[in-house]
């Protein structure tokens, strides 16, 4: 925005044409392979803490006009990408949701329960219950590792079964296409007998901002209620004053919990989330809404993968698998 507080374009600052120059081949999607040769479409990677977490909707519409099943990955947690897509992307891109698979492991479940599998097992039934709430039948995809014990999976696969939830083991990692056969076949079963309803969408775009915001905290994370800084209130007015009251709403929030707060663990209750500040993306069509402390610039780890790959002389590749 400009020192009069006006909205500013492209344009104004003369950049549109220059823009324009590196979006022409931007914005077609890239056609790549997996290791074993799969075809797969490639495009934009926003991450789902701060942005919407998925693929561009370019590139999902090319893929269903070639292929049966069509995967997207929706970021992080249903609070996070798995929302966003709903809210966001569905409607922006008019598309109909058939199944949701959703990942989770033995050991972000022991995460979640401070170290206790069978108390972690609260997080996760959240998270299958905000997806059922978007009217999708949802499939468990239990990533193992080597460590992972089969009593621990049983332990899982009976909770889940209790709870009517479908379970599949993929090693998909450790064996490639082979160890997601299973998973594969449940999740086009389960597309096959359970038909998806129509999506019912978090919060409608004729709410209010603070209503949205509301909306999704409560439903998704859980909250008590959501509380607002004196810097965030006078935005978000702004915002609709500007025209940008209409548009959905991207919650920038950590990752590691339902709620606003990194340390609170499994399913959380009681607790207010605060909005500290928002934005609007207008080419996207979202207003970015902050909550709790928030790193809007993430970086790599301690120990980037990048550190551990080399070239030998013989032209050989090392450390990327």
């Amino acid at each position: 925005r400009s020192e009069q507080l006006d909205d500013m374009f492209a344009k104004d600052v003369k950049a549109q044409g220059a823009m324009a120059v590196l979006l022409r081949d931007a914005l077609k999607p890239n056609l790549i392979q997996t290791i074993e040769g799969t075809p797969a479409i490639m495009h934009t990677g926003p991450f789902a803490n701060i942005a919407h977490g998925t693929s561009s909707i370019i590139a999902t519409d090319i893929a269903l006009r070639l292929f049966d099943y069509v995967v997207i990955e929706a970021g992080f947690g249903s609070d996070l990408g798995a929302e966003k897509f709903f809210n966001i992307v569905t409607r922006a891109g008019n598309l109909k949701v058939d199944a949701c698979v959703l990942i989770t492991t033995i050991r972000a479940l022991k995460e979640h329960g401070h170290g206790v599998l069978e108390y972690g097992f609260s997080n996760l039934e959240k998270h299958v219950e905000n997806m059922r709430n978007f009217g999708v039948p949802v499939v468990v995809a239990v990533n193992k590792f080597p460590d992972d014990t089969d009593e621990e999976i049983e332990l899982l696969r009976d909770h889940c079964s209790m709870k009517d939830v479908k379970v599949v083991v993929s090693e998909v990692y450790a064996k490639g296409s082979e160890g997601g056969i299973s998973l594969a076949n449940t999740v086009v079963e389960t597309i096959d007998n359970q038909p998806a309803k129509s999506i019912a969408y978090t919060y409608d775009l004729k709410d209010s901002l603070e209503t949205k915001i509301e909306k999704v905290a409560q439903t998704i994370y859980g909250a008590k209620g959501v509380t607002y800084t004196t810097g965030a209130k006078g935005t978000l007015k702004s915002l609709t004053k500007r025209g940008y009251g209409k548009l959905p709403i991207c919650i920038a929030k950590t990752q590691f919990s339902l709620s606003d707060n990194k340390a609170l663990k499994g399913r959380p209750s009681g607790f207010d989330v605060e909005v500290v500040g928002a934005d609007v993306s207008n080419g996207a069509g979202f207003v970015v809404v902050y909550m709790g402390e928030i790193n809007l610039m993430p970086g790599l780890p301690e120990h980037p993968a990048a550190e551990d790959m080399d070239v030998d002389d013989e032209g050989s590749i090392s450390g990327v698998f």
